[in-house]
């Protein structure tokens, strides 16, 4: 099958890549700099130079393609120009959709966030459809909110887009922002990370970059249209998620809480910064009251329907693990 990627070198589009390789599919990957094909060199990979905002390289991309997978996101917790979230997110999503239109592509698989479903209140579980008006803190959110809402309209009139929202990913691949959790396991391996915000005890859902990757290739075979599935893996607390870093890697590590209030003047100093010498912040305030805020999410949909599985937490980060220790010198 021939299909197309953006986002294709990214933490979780390159696992994405390689899996599609493995299995024997064309792909066209969208790169705005030539310079990271060698990244995926391979016969059954072609790529096309430009980026979202390109309609002319997502249109000819796309020529005889089946399937879409729209990876590429802004990310960040900060932009200097503070239209890039939603010009990237959001016109990029909608640039993608036309261009998919144009070529008759028979199916979008648009990649979101576990963060558009909400947050838990009253630790009560969020799944797709019981959270009608969610709360968000980060542009992040709002902007992926906003591209989920157009796409849905798309598909009230018949175009063929199913979404997926993966939850907060780690495992082995790309140590780029996306995968921040596995730079955090390899800190805490290492002896160089000891902290958790707040008390330590909101919690998250935390799932494996291989079934964010089976997710993904789920979805497009099976998955429905203008349906909504949360790939996701436990809910954990911070505390419980160190715990099981440090049985996992054989040591476990004094693990400190940081009071909110202090981290707030953190952050307060670090916009100054930001302001004055235009630094990019670690994190933003909106990013730290979304971990403060407990994320407990439901992936019973996505196993019902798609036949998704969960790894183990324990299971998953073992591998990361193992991993991380063999990229070692």
């Amino acid at each position: 099958m021939r299909i197309f990627i953006t986002g294709g070198t990214g933490f979780i589009g390159s696992r994405l890549t390689e899996r599609l390789v493995a299995e024997k599919h064309d792909l066209i990957l969208l790169l705005r700099d030539p310079a990271k094909a060698s990244t995926f060199y391979n016969e059954k990979v072609t790529f096309i130079q430009g980026d979202l905002f390109d309609t002319e390289a997502l249109r000819k991309g796309m020529r005889g393609c089946e399937w879409v997978f729209h990876m590429a996101a802004f990310t960040k917790p900060w932009a200097n120009d503070e239209s890039l979230p939603f010009k990237t997110n959001v016109t990029g999503t909608i640039n993608v959709i036309e261009a998919a239109i144009e070529n008759n592509v028979k199916k979008i698989i648009i990649a979101s966030t576990g963060g558009t479903l909400g947050y838990s209140i009253d630790g009560n579980t969020v799944s797709e459809s019981n959270n009608p008006d969610p709360e968000y803190h980060t542009q992040y959110e709002k902007t992926k909110a906003e591209a989920e809402k157009i796409a849905l309209k798309y598909c009230a009139s018949g175009i063929n887009i199913v979404i997926v929202n993966p939850t907060r990913v780690y495992g082995p691949g790309k140590l780029s922002k996306s995968n921040s959790l596995t730079k955090i396991i390899k800190l805490y391996i290492s002896g160089f990370w000891r902290i958790m915000p707040g008390d330590g005890n909101s919690k998250g859902n935390y799932v494996f970059i291989n079934d964010v990757v089976n997710g993904l290739i789920l979805a497009a075979v099976s998955g429905r249209k203008g349906e909504r599935y949360i790939l996701g893996g436990e809910n954990l607390t911070f505390r419980e998620m160190f715990d099981k870093i440090g049985i996992a890697s054989g040591s476990k590590r004094k693990i400190f809480s940081l009071n909110a209030g202090f981290l707030r003047i953190v952050i307060k100093f670090s916009a100054l910064l930001t302001r004055v010498f235009g630094i990019p912040p670690i994190i933003t305030m909106e990013w730290l009251d979304k971990y403060l805020n407990d994320s407990i999410i439901s992936s019973d949909k996505a196993v019902k329907e798609l036949g998704y599985k969960i790894t183990p937490f324990t299971e998953g980060v073992s591998e990361t693990i193992r991993w991380l220790k063999s990229k070692q010198p």
